[in-house]
């Protein structure tokens, strides 16, 4: 019987974790926790619920050290997924940009400045 994992595919670890078997589906659970600096177990839960949610597939597999190993890969449903996850993340990424560009603009006018040349830190006044 399934445990019913719940995963939120608009994070942004679910969408990494959907990116890198995407582009590497002999990557192992461990390279993941290394390439995106979360936990070995973050990454089997993630795992296991994208497999849950039938987004991606194991397959068994000999690699090249003759140990068993798995071969993950998305489903059609997850590169369609993969797809509207990107696409809402960009999207919200760039609304955090035009509010972090107006958050400067308003800083700069309240202090005064034109520009910042250089590092920032060393043109602060004490």
């Amino acid at each position: 019987m399934p445990n019913h994992l719940k995963i939120d595919l608009e994070t942004e670890e679910a969408l990494s974790v959907l990116r890198e078997i995407d582009a590497d589906p002999e990557m192992t659970q461990r390279t993941l926790s290394l390439r995106l600096g979360l936990s070995l177990g973050k990454i089997n839960f993630l795992v296991k619920a994208l497999i849950e949610k039938g987004l991606i597939k194991a397959e068994n597999f000999k690699n090249s050290k003759n140990k068993s190993a798995y071969l993950y890969s998305l489903t059609p449903h997850g590169l369609e997924e993969k797809t509207k996850a990107t696409y809402r993340f960009l999207k919200r990424k760039i609304e955090e940009y035009e509010k972090l560009e107006a958050q400067i603009r308003q800083l700069k006018k309240e202090a005064g400045v034109v520009d910042i040349p250089g590092n920032i830190q060393n043109n602060i006044p004490s």
